[in-house]
């Protein structure tokens, strides 16, 4: 007779100095996952209202990429949210969960996040795995989670979002082809010093890149891309970003635009406040930092799109 697995059980919890709705509302708001959390890749809403969805989630655990599906009961009265993973990610067979928000006064919180697990055949080396992944994870978003509430009064300057668009005669598929093949961009784009590149699953693609700026420096960043060539989006997320960034997320999307395709770079980004004087400059202020954040991004992006557009029209002249 086999034996049951057995179920391990984490909690995690932090005091942040804000009110409790605006602790809840980050918890809830799981668009902003991966721009607020470290470990968020990507999330798919695939269901869902204010009391329950369906996710699919893309996010690192142990430095590896792992997705899976889960569904949440969100309960705005209680200021509780559980969830559970339908379709875990191996060596899982069951993952769930709540969050916890108490209200300790006016503007002090205390969040818990409660986690229970189950490991196939309840190997220790799993379900060591499983702990690391789990308490790096929960102390990583309850973290970046606490410095965001507490500045909650200036949260909306600190983050900022935007989009550059062109218009492109032909067809969709190269200019796919342009955005999907990173690999080649340091031959194909002047901005891009170099690439290093994984794609282990076909389409979540991992790669370290250096980027030369208006000014001459030189910026490391590390991305994770996950890819969906049918519908011709392309997500991502940077997991190293330039010092004047605490968060920085995008996305490529191609649609159909009359006779062509519309081509549109998508950037959100939340701003290091600290930082901005030691990078801008003294007096520098966060106005200024979003100016040049977007400036300096959008002037890469917008070389990127007329590449992209370029490349499109060459393989159609050479068909």
């Amino acid at each position: 007779m086999v034996s049951a697995e057995q179920v391990h059980r984490t909690s995690h919890e932090v005091e942040v100095a804000a009110p409790a709705g605006v602790v809840y509302g980050i918890i809830a708001d799981t668009d902003k996952w991966p721009l607020y959390f470290p470990p968020n890749i990507h999330v798919e809403r695939l269901q869902g209202d204010e009391r329950q969805e369906r996710l699919r989630m893309w996010a690192t655990a142990n430095g590896t990429v792992k997705t899976w599906t889960s569904r949440r009961e969100l309960d705005p009265g209680r200021r509780r949210i559980e969830f559970r993973q339908e379709i875990p990610a191996a060596p899982l067979t069951g993952m769930g969960g709540t969050w916890i928000v108490e209200e300790l006064g006016a503007a002090s919180t205390r969040l818990t996040l409660l986690h229970d697990f189950t490991v196939a055949g309840d190997r220790a080396e799993d379900v060591g795995w499983v702990l690391r992944a789990t308490d790096t994870n929960s102390e990583s978003e309850l973290g970046r989670l606490k410095t965001l509430a507490e500045r909650w009064r200036e949260l909306d300057d600190l983050v900022l979002s935007f989009e550059d668009s062109l218009h492109v005669e032909g067809p969709a598929q190269p200019v796919y082809d342009f955005l999907y093949r990173v690999g080649d961009w340091p031959q194909r784009i002047a901005h891009v010093d170099r690439l290093d590149l994984a794609e282990e699953t076909p389409g979540v693609q991992v790669m370290s890149m250096d980027t030369r700026t208006a000014d001459g420096s030189v910026h490391t960043t590390e991305s994770v891309r996950v890819c969906f060539p049918e519908a011709q989006r392309i997500v991502y997320k940077q997991t190293a970003t330039p010092a004047l960034m605490a968060a920085h997320t995008g996305e490529w999307s191609i649609r159909r635009d009359g006779t062509g395709v519309l081509v549109t770079s998508q950037h959100s980004v939340v701003l290091r406040p600290e930082n901005i004087e030691r990078i801008l400059g003294p007096g520098a202020d966060v106005a200024a930092a979003r100016r040049y954040v977007r400036e300096a991004l959008g002037r890469n992006s917008g070389a990127t799109l007329a590449l992209a557009e370029q490349f499109a029209q060459n393989t159609a002249a050479a068909r």
